[in-house]
């Protein structure tokens, strides 16, 4: 279970097991930019990071897909990998296994390449096929897992999949350099 981070007095009541939190509840997680000098010891501490925020998230967390290219598009800045980073950091704060799945276009799109092939080599972002839209893909693993869908895609060619994730889905903003995700507790 989580805890309160502001106050350090242990498990924040407003969150429930298996519950995403309310609107009344939104920790929105900052987007930094890397520094243009030091990006791979930036990149490592992201990682460090990640890893200990999964380690609290436990075991039973739930899982969650995010669609990638959605996520990294987001705002007018271009593919960002910051704002994908931030994106995980803040769904592994609040409980969440995420699963980021990209379209093998975004390698050629997002800012910092070498980051992202990176995160693409050790596991931290799954690539679809070369071709491929990754929607099937992330369509069918959240149906497979029943897992949550991070994205702001309307996944229009998605059928009776994209149908039922629609359901599931968590929406995001980045607002003045902070992530804010959808907190809703029934479906649409």
């Amino acid at each position: 279970m989580a805890t309160n981070s502001s106050s350090g007095r242990g498990p924040d009541p407003s969150r429930r097991p298996g519950r995403v939190p309310s609107a009344d509840h939104v920790s929105p997680r900052p987007v930094t930019p890397l520094p243009p000098r030091d990006q791979a010891a930036s990149e490592r501490a992201g990682t460090d990071r990640a890893e200990s925020l999964r380690a609290e998230a436990g075991p039973g967390a739930r899982r969650a897909i995010v669609d990638g290219s959605n996520v990294a598009h987001a705002g007018e800045q271009g593919a960002r990998l910051t704002t994908l980073l931030a994106v995980r950091d803040e769904l592994l704060e609040e409980g969440f296994e995420p699963i980021i799945v990209a379209d093998a276009a975004l390698r050629h799109q997002i800012d910092d390449k070498a980051g992202y092939e990176r995160l693409v080599d050790e596991g931290g972002i799954q690539q679809a096929p070369a071709g491929t839209d990754a929607d099937y893909f992330i369509l069918a693993l959240a149906k497979g897992l029943e897992a949550s869908i991070v994205s702001n895609d309307r996944f229009r060619d998605g059928g009776r999949l994209a149908d039922e994730a629609k359901k599931r889905q968590i929406r995001f903003m980045v607002v003045a350099g902070e992530v804010v995700l959808e907190k809703r507790t029934k479906p649409r």
